[in-house]
């Protein structure tokens, strides 16, 4: 096996910035070819997806040492990062919820790697720390993912990550004396943690064969752990050997009378799940929606045996129902509406239900009989979450932020319905600097796309303003307004944010969705391709003044715009893409993304997967965007093994055509997003670089 590269040099810019003489390391090609529906396909790079051999471990060396040196050469990198760390540091607090007698609350003093769990016993009494993730690593990668009280407050229940991973392990905490038990649960993940009793419920996979970060996840089991006893202890309650690639998850609710367990099954392309009662002491679970279909269902609260149900059965928009477990009978509670469902809780004795109109959050309540009450008044078009509570509530916190606003605590009193101000950040800007438009557009079928634009108050429309835009537009995610204090930055450069809401999202409903998935997954880069036109055609800049940035599903929708449309956009940001369309299903949890995009074991699928897969569709001799790729060795949700076939590809095809540079950064430690602000920060500071530079901007304002 050749396990040798070339040398790496990297060039000096030859004339403008950005124009630099690469050379990059020599990835080795192999003959290996798989054939699907009779048609030969060529991986010469499958050797790059095991991630534990010694030749990958040598090619991802050398790939950092070409772009770290590449990046090195950006006078104002370390600028940047400054400004990053100064607009990123002030406190940031979540909501506080309440249990036992204390309010518990997220902080982080600004430039903390992990935020801190505190607890106080008045809302607004002195408080102490409960658990601090930042000294159980050395360089502050170890994450604090969930913690989930018991109904009594006595335990609590913690799940930590190492270096970004999905994996979890679960601790316990007797939270009279916050020590941490002996108790620890390995192999989590796709969990909550659901307590009913002295213990609690959680979903975990056997022990992986292979690589723990690459090889396929199967076999989701559901066990219950009682507190104080180790996890060989631990009671199965659920598993479903013959349907290995299904997600099994439970979860209680506030009575924990009930403990509910939902299934579903993505790999075999269906988008809804199952769900399943089980009542306290008793061992059976009991139907309440027996088959998996593309319906969704999840019950959120209950009043003894009756059931609130949130589906998008026979309603698009979603709506809910009720179901009453002894008769057996629905009722509709509250229909769906022009406008898709956002959220729905239960608090204080009502139902705090938000929706979306275009791309922004109404909030109405309705009491438990589904009679309205009135609505929540928000500070403007924006994104607000929360609503979350116990029965006997008599006030519940959300957050409201928007592009310009940041995230802004509230406390709403139930009786007055009144909403007052509970803590509000102190960010190193003036909004009052900045503005956001919503723009729509018509993307090449005719459809009516809606996208946000973001700049300084002032902004020359001459074509030549750095512009920035970033899309997602797949699995039923809207892409909500709201603030980032590492957009600051980019903007105080002249530059221009603009978030596109492409379809494949919720934004519009399950319609929305339905256009952007599986056969009509083209859609999705018809309407991002025509939001850079929008953009052009409005002088907002042109093309050399470009850049487009999407993450995971975003990643593979900036790799195959560009293969598409090559000449669109200056710079290129795919961020931990779905790369390989052919075979994403091999890996960890890709399976469970079918639903989404089909599969190649499918005839009809193969032929639209593989007509747009970034890895496969990348042709010899074109000049492509400058183009960054972003991974991470951690990242056990699309496997780094996507990135790095990709950017060999990239880099063998157009490598001596392209005058611009075809990158990859790989991070250490850190997963399907930065583990740390710090690596954040530096990912940041290294993307607008990037962008910056190879738009010619010599020094910033």
């Amino acid at each position: 096996m050749n396990t040798k590269f070339n040398a790496i040099i990297v060039g000096l810019v030859l004339s403008a910035p950005g124009y630099a003489q690469i050379h990059y390391p020599e990835t080795r090609k192999s003959d290996h070819k798989d054939i699907y529906h009779g048609v030969t396909v060529a991986d010469p790079y499958r050797w790059l997806e095991d991630d534990r051999s010694e030749e990958t471990g040598q090619w991802v060396k050398q790939q950092n040492e070409v772009t770290n040196a590449y990046l090195a050469q950006i006078p104002y990198r370390e600028q940047l990062q400054n400004r990053l760390e100064q607009v990123y540091n002030y406190p940031k607090y979540s909501a506080p919820f309440e249990n036992g007698g204390w309010y518990y609350f997220y902080k982080n003093n600004g430039l903390q790697n992990q935020s801190v769990l505190y607890r106080q016993k008045q809302i607004n009494g002195e408080a102490e720390v409960v658990l601090d993730p930042n000294g159980l690593s050395a360089d502050g990668t170890t994450g604090l993912k969930q913690f989930s009280l018991s109904k009594d407050g006595k335990f609590g229940a913690y799940a930590l990550s190492k270096g970004g991973s999905d994996w979890m392990d679960i601790f316990v905490m007797d939270m009279n004396t916050k020590k941490t038990l002996s108790d620890k649960l390995e192999w989590v993940k796709v969990s909550g943690i659901a307590w009913q009793g002295d213990g609690f419920y959680y979903s975990r996979y056997p022990k992986p064969e292979g690589s723990a970060l690459a090889a396929v996840n199967e076999n989701h089991q559901v066990w219950y752990h009682k507190v104080g006893t180790p996890q060989s202890e631990d009671r199965l309650v659920y598993e479903d050997r013959a349907h290995p690639q299904r997600f099994n998850t439970v979860y209680t609710l506030e009575d924990e009378e009930y403990v509910f367990l939902t299934i579903s099954d993505r790999g075999k392309g269906l988008d809804g799940n199952a769900v399943y009662y089980q009542k306290r002491g008793e061992t059976q679970f009991i139907p309440v929606v027996a088959e998996i279909s593309n319906s969704s269902y999840s019950i959120f609260h209950n009043e003894g045996n009756k059931f609130y149900v949130r589906t998008n059965d026979q309603a698009p928009n979603d709506k809910v129902v009720t179901y009453d477990a002894a008769s057996k009978k629905w009722a509709e509670l509250l229909p769906g509406k022009p406008e898709p469902l956002q959220n729905v809780s239960a608090a204080g004795g009502k139902l705090f239900v938000s929706y979306l109109k275009d791309v922004s959050t109404r909030v109405y309540i309705y009491d438990l009989a589904g009679k309205p009450e009135g609505e929540v008044k928000l500070p403007g078009v924006g994104t607000a979450m929360g609503f979350d509570g116990k029965a006997k509530d008599r006030s519940v916190f959300y957050s409201f932020t928007s592009f310009t606003f940041p995230s802004t605590i509230y406390r709403y009193d139930i009786a007055s319905g009144q909403s007052a101000l509970f803590r509000k950040p102190e960010v190193d800007f003036n909004p009052e600097d900045f503005e956001t438009r919503q723009v729509f557009y018509t993307s090449k079928d005719g459809t009516r796309v809606p996208m946000f634009i973001t700049y300084k108050k002032g902004i020359k429309l001459n074509s030549a303003n750095p512009t920035l835009l970033y899309g997602y537009g797949g699995f039923n995610v809207s892409l909500y307004p709201g603030f980032s204090p590492l957009l600051i930055p980019f903007l105080e450069q002249g530059g221009v944010y603009a978030q596109a809401n492409l379809r494949g999202g919720s934004e519009y409903g399950e319609a929305w969705h339905e256009q952007g998935m599986k056969l009509k997954k083209q859609n999705v880069f018809d309407d991002f391709i025509a939001a850079g036109e929008y953009l052009i055609a409005h002088k907002y800049c042109d093309s050399e003044h470009l850049a487009l940035r999407g993450g995971s599903n975003g990643g593979l929708l900036v790799g195959a715009v560009i293969n598409q449309r090559p000449d669109l956009a200056k710079v290129a940001i795919p961020q931990v893409g779905v790369m390989d369309m052919l075979r994403f299903q091999k890996f960890t949890i890709g399976w469970n993304w079918i639903a989404d995009y089909g599969s190649s074991d499918n005839a009809e699928e193969f032929k639209a997967l593989y007509a747009y897969s970034p890895l496969h569709n990348i042709e010899p001799g074109v000049s492509y965007p400058a183009t960054l790729i972003t991974t991470a060795d951690h990242d056990d949700r699309v496997v780094p093994a996507h990135s790095f076939k990709y950017a060999a590809e990239l880099q063998a095809k157009a490598g001596g055509s392209s005058a611009n540079p075809l990158l990859i950064r790989i991070d250490t430690n850190s997963g399907h997003g930065a583990s740390n602000t710090k690596k954040n920060i530096e990912q940041t500071a290294d993307i607008y670089g990037f962008i910056l530079w190879n738009m010619g901007v010599k020094k910033l304002k």
